[in-house]
């Protein structure tokens, strides 16, 4: 009996290979959420565009997961110097999925966004906030869940990850572990030299996770942390 025929297989966009079941479910994700086009470097969505000049650095990415909203803030160190303390921002937001969708498909838009996201602006690290175990369980297991979500798409790219607790990000940023919200982000405005404080809030506080990375990776490789 003769083989059946494969069927219309065609290459994965822009590699040149058969789709794989993970190309597959990034169209279905992009499709359920109608995923927009990567934002462009120069034109950071939730920041202005940021005008050319210095040497820059390496990009560096934050991440403030979460199922509902997950921010996120690419940064990279100006000047050649790395342990300075001038950063420009590359982009900054939010991945938002809709309430009313079955937890696997937010999971799955979240996944194939922040592949998007990577992709854009490759990051050569990645920092990403730990869970904090509060009161309420349900939240802690939601997060985590989009945690695991985040971790596997920076695996899949390759891009190194560390982790920092709430008070590790506040004492880096704003040099007291207990600071106020407020606080840290008036620091993230001045140390970015952003026109005003990043908003939302979760694209802020992944604002300060990059930035404590940059901060404390520059104190761990002068022997300092």
């Amino acid at each position: 009996m003769p083989p059946e025929p494969a069927g219309d297989v065609r290459d994965a966009p822009g590699t040149g290979r058969p789709p794989s079941r993970l190309d597959e479910l990034t169209a279905r994700a992009r499709r359920i959420v109608g995923a927009p086009a990567a934002p462009s470097p120069s034109a950071p969505p939730g920041g202005a565009a940021r005008p050319p000049g210095g040497a820059r650095g390496a990009v560096y990415v934050g991440i403030d997961p979460g199922t509902a909203t997950t921010g996120y803030g690419f940064v990279r160190p100006l000047a050649g110097a790395e342990g300075d303390g001038r950063y420009e921002t590359i982009a900054f937001g939010v991945v938002e999925t809709a309430p009313e969708l079955p937890m696997p498909d937010r999971l799955l838009a979240l996944f194939a966004r922040l592949r998007q996201l990577i992709a854009t602006h490759r990051p050569a690290e990645a920092a990403v906030e730990k869970l904090f175990f509060g009161r309420n369980t349900t939240t802690a297991i939601t997060v985590g869940q989009a945690r695991g979500v985040v971790l596997l798409a920076l695996a899949e790219a390759g891009v190194p990850v560390a982790e920092y607790t709430p008070a590790e990000v506040k004492q880096a940023v704003a040099g007291f572990g207990r600071a106020q919200k407020a606080q840290v982000q008036r620091m993230i405005q001045t140390v970015l030299d952003l026109p005003a404080a990043p908003q939302p809030d979760d694209a802020a506080d992944a604002l300060a996770v990059a930035i404590c990375h940059l901060r404390l990776s520059h104190l761990r490789a002068a022997g300092l942390r």
